[in-house]
């Protein structure tokens, strides 16, 4: 087996990580696939399904460079930490990627991420910057809003019938998170070299917030609307339904970033490169209602 054949995903346990794995397993059959997980002993369904499976932690650069052996392939997705931290983690990992020759490095970036004024683009921008710098053949998938961000808590805007958010007006091209999984997988397994393309990728149709409530109603038959607030209000909404200050933080920065336009992209590159169209929002209210 040559290294080319061996493809590394980072995170494999998180929810995007799982599910590029089974898309893998799916598209590159002939693939050896490796799941880097930092408890061997917690991922035996991923160990089941026949991804091997190597400890390694984003903090421990040891770790990750005997992780890497062997392999041609690399899928580095990005840190839940937030700030310098997460930066740090990446380098880490970028270091191992260039010391082991890998011929290919693909990023899970944010949309925009070299003009976006959100405060989550300021790690993947400097991630992008150590990319470059490392001489790495690479791939930015520049992934836009995971719509479970918002769907996840339509059962509770049934319950309230209402939903909470500081995006305004903004229109957001969201797409499933399989869909971006399915994209990761497309440019790993590919015959062909993506090295080089940075993909702005987003969800084919786009909507605001007023039109998630509408839909929410529509599918629960109850009184569901869209309670516009300011970044501060949203903030402390989240803050007092129990989410960590940090995370809190950030979706309300979102939002508010969201309402001028950035988490908006009519490129469909996304669908173009899964080869179908991507998860509508709808769908994805569909299936967390039935949860």
């Amino acid at each position: 087996m040559t290294n080319s054949e061996m493809i590394v995903v980072t995170g494999a346990t998180g929810q995007l990580g799982r599910l590029v794995v089974a898309e893998l397993l799916q598209a590159a059959p002939w693939a050896h696939v490796i799941g880097l997980v930092r408890n061997v002993a917690a991922a035996e369904a991923l160990a089941d399904s026949g991804v091997e499976l190597r400890r390694a932690d984003y903090d421990d650069p040891a770790s990750i460079a005997t992780a890497l052996a062997g392999a041609g392939k690399l899928l580095l997705i990005s840190s839940s930490e937030m700030g310098r931290r997460r930066v740090a983690q990446h380098r880490n990992v970028i270091d191992a990627a260039t010391a082991s020759r890998m011929k290919l490095l693909v990023y899970t970036s944010l949309l925009h991420a070299d003009k976006s004024p959100m405060a989550l683009a300021d790690g993947h921008r400097d991630t992008e910057a150590l990319i470059r710098a490392s001489g790495v053949p690479f791939v930015c998938l520049r992934n836009g809003w995971y719509t479970e961000n918002y769907a996840a808590n339509a059962p509770m805007a049934v319950r309230h019938g209402t939903v909470l958010g500081a995006a305004g007006d903004g229109r957001i091209s969201s797409a499933a998170r399989a869909d971006f999984a399915a994209a990761a997988a497309a440019v790993l397994a590919s015959p062909h070299s993506h090295a080089g393309v940075v993909y702005e990728l987003a969800g084919d149709t786009a909507y605001t917030l007023t039109e998630f409530a509408a839909e929410i109603a529509r599918q629960s038959g109850k009184l569901v609307t869209y309670n516009d607030l300011s970044e501060a209000e949203y903030r402390a909404a989240l803050l007092s339904s129990g989410l960590p200050e940090a995370f809190a933080e950030i979706y309300a920065e979102s939002d508010a970033k969201a309402a001028r336009g950035w988490l908006y992209n009519d490129s469909r590159q996304l669908s173009r490169l899964i080869g179908r169209p991507t998860t509508t929002m709808a769908q994805s209210v569909v299936t967390a209602l039935s949860m």
